[in-house]
């Protein structure tokens, strides 16, 4: 996308996800004149309208603004927008150039030094923790990410253009093969399992997409993958080194949670690595290893990595404490896939193994759902008490026997029952909890305050 900089116009289609709000903040500080429409109204739109970006709410040709009628607007979509949208048919009839976020994420990243965070699972966790360990050394860091971090309050950084040098951290989502559009210097792969295979058919299609990820790593790059990921050795690259389970070149051999329930991890390997970190969970862990090799090879010393794990805050629904007492804590996570439920359960267990553990959880989509059903049932299961609400359909329709309900009745936890969000915070104003946690990624996040409130009373705050 070589004329992006002869665009003066951009409106975003969805402009409340996650990743398409970050491209609409990096335009306005370009001093684009961005708007967009959402179905939606949240958080983190209202934010972007006090920003200064208009946003509408209805799909209907009206309610866009005139200065967006004009020619030369350039459309940035997201798949969540239906192709039957009114507006959508609009810019689409009208001949206005329409590329989706993935695309205009790839033309910005092309012009800097990119460290690209992809893989299943810790995406967001694990490129919010690099851009926040460079930016604590002092590194001048551009960062498009997936989530809200605790450390800035937001999902977007911005460097310093005069000062120059500009590392640039992205996540690189696999969905639709979006991450094919970038062209990264270092790149982390957390994990390939099996995702999104509504999209890609089959697993091998998946895994070949990964595969194609890595060939577009610039020469003389870095590579830092999990083991079991299994990568060819890519001569074009300076480095290639693998983390995760002994045998990988880097590996956590032990870990320790001390009085302020901060984690000590000690890794062998090619190499004897040290952090402390306060996020439980080995696939957080794993998530602060890869971060650690990926910021090596930037060439930060190990003793800046070390203090920036140290002061990492963590990312808004990742392993996210609302509550956090002796009596009652509750946390809530974006986990949505049953390897991201195990890991999440594991790490609970880890920190807390004698307390008993009730998980919320919303399915999301139909099609995950049905792909997966036994390994949710598998994951779930390692809780005390699962608490199940329907599947979040998202994009998608009713797949028939494909439902809440069957989940339930493959669980083996002691406790488990299928509620609705009305009737779950009922129940649990009178149910003993210990610790409680949400999890999953449709609009689970709508029980949190009424949660907390029912958490801290328990505690006693």
């Amino acid at each position: 996308m070589d004329h992006l900089n002869n665009i003066s116009k951009v409106y975003f289609l969805g402009i409340g996800g996650i990743g398409m709000s970050a491209l609409a903040r990096w335009l306005v500080m370009e001093g684009k004149d961005v708007a967009g429409y959402d179905k939606t109204e949240t958080t983190l739109t209202k934010q972007l309208q006090k920003e200064g970006i208009a946003i509408n709410y209805t799909d209907e040709l009206s309610f866009i603004p005139d200065l967006y009628k004009e020619e030369g607007v350039l459309i940035i979509y997201t798949p969540a927008v239906p192709v039957t949208s009114l507006q959508y048919q609009y810019f689409l009839n009208k001949g206005n150039k329409m590329i989706k976020r993935a695309e205009l994420l790839g033309a910005i990243a092309q012009n800097y030094f990119t460290v690209a965070v992809s893989g299943t699972h810790g995406k967001t966790t694990t490129s919010s923790m690099v851009a926040h360990i460079l930016k604590d050394a002092g590194q001048n860091v551009a960062a498009f990410l997936g989530g809200i971090t605790q450390n800035y309050g937001t999902n977007v950084l911005f460097p310093d253009f005069e000062k120059g040098n500009i590392v640039f951290v992205v996540e690189a989502d696999e969905f639709d093969r979006s991450f094919l559009h970038l062209n990264p210097d270092i790149v982390i792969v957390n994990a390939t399992d099996p995702d999104h295979l509504d999209i890609y058919g089959n697993e091998a299609a998946f895994k070949q997409a990964f595969v194609d990820f890595v060939g577009k790593i610039r020469k003389g790059g870095t590579l830092i993958s999990k083991l079991g990921s299994d990568f060819d050795q890519q001569p074009k690259l300076k480095t290639q080194v693998t983390f995760g389970a002994p045998g990988a070149d880097y590996y956590v051999e032990s870990s320790a949670v001390n009085a302020e329930e901060s984690i000590g991890v000690v890794v062998k390997g090619k190499g004897e690595k040290s952090f402390i970190l306060d996020m439980p969970g080995l696939h957080n862990q794993n998530n602060a290893l890869a971060a650690f090799l990926a910021c090596e090879a930037v060439g930060l010393s190990e003793d800046e990595i070390k203090k920036g794990i140290a002061s990492f805050k963590g990312v808004k629904r990742r392993f996210e404490y609302h509550v956090r007492s002796a009596k009652v804590t509750y946390i809530d996570d974006y986990a949505h896939h049953p390897e991201e439920v195990s890991n999440f359960i594991k790490g609970v267990k880890s920190v807390y193994p004698s307390k008993k553990l009730s998980v919320i959880f919303q399915p999301h989509l139909f099609s995950r759902t049905k792909d997966f059903m036994d390994g949710f049932a598998e994951a779930l299961s390692l809780s005390d008490e699962v608490f199940l609400l329907d599947i979040y359909p998202a994009r998608e329709l009713p797949i028939e026997g494909i439902t809440s309900k069957v989940l339930l009745d493959k669980l083996t936890c002691s406790y488990k029952k299928l509620l609705s969000k009305e009737n779950l915070v009922d129940h649990l104003i009178t149910h003993d909890v210990e610790i409680l946690a949400t999890l999953g990624a449709g609009d689970i996040d709508q029980l949190i305050l009424p949660l907390k409130k029912i958490s801290e009373a328990k505690a006693g705050k």
